[in-house]
């Protein structure tokens, strides 16, 4: 795999509640420092739900990024759903909590999936996006920097599976939205992978 883009986003207007957001990225030509908050020059407006050490970096697929292509007729630059980082052959469906992307001298943790809001539904200009994007199942996936450094658009992206409890990013895609109906065994399962620690706090209160 390789990384084919870099994309990072200023805060722009935008017809939500919030009003600003940074979910409107662009490729960057040079090479781009990631720190354990983030991708410089990169803006979090809503940071209440998005950035933080557990969600520094977003990185979205070109096979996701193809399947979407065809269903929505049209083509979709690097950036369009607001990741960081665009990788050439990376499926959502083949990720897993916990996993590592080492992309030049940087190193990401998977945490777990991206889960939409309204700002990417104003961002595609559609008031049914969220559902529409849920139920494709093609989330990219939310990363910690465990080590920092530079990357750019050409570097090798290597992925090394984590080596204990397996727990597909598309499970947490599927269940995120119905924690309270977890069995005591599932919410241990996901207890035992690096899940980032917003659900971490909420799996802990309820079996903890």
């Amino acid at each position: 795999m390789k990384l084919v883009s870099v994309n990072t986003g200023r805060a722009e207007p935008i017809a939500t509640k919030s009003g600003e957001t940074g979910i409107f990225k662009h490729p960057r030509s040079e090479a781009v420092a990631v720190g354990r908050l983030g991708v410089a020059g990169d803006t979090i407006c809503d940071t209440e739900n998005h950035g933080g050490v557990d969600q520094a970096v977003y990185v979205y697929g070109t096979p996701d990024y193809a399947w979407w292509s065809r269903e929505l007729g049209r083509d979709l630059v690097p950036g369009t759903f607001g990741e960081n980082l665009t990788v050439d052959g990376l499926a959502s469906a083949d990720i897993c909590v916990g996993d590592r992307l080492t992309v030049g001298d940087v190193v990401l943790e998977v945490t777990g999936p991206r889960i939409p809001c309204v700002t990417l539904a104003a961002r595609m200009d559609d008031t049914l996006f969220v559902k529409r994007f849920l139920q494709a199942e093609r989330p990219g996936v939310y990363c910690r920097a465990i080590t920092e450094g530079t990357v750019a658009a050409g570097d090798p992206v290597a992925l090394t599976p984590f080596p204990g409890e397996r727990v597909a990013v598309l499970e947490l895609n599927r269940l995120f939205s119905n924690l309270d109906t977890l069995d005591e065994a599932t919410t241990r399962r996901w207890l035992a992978a690096p899940v980032h620690h917003k659900l971490r706090d909420r799996l802990e209160a309820r079996w903890g």
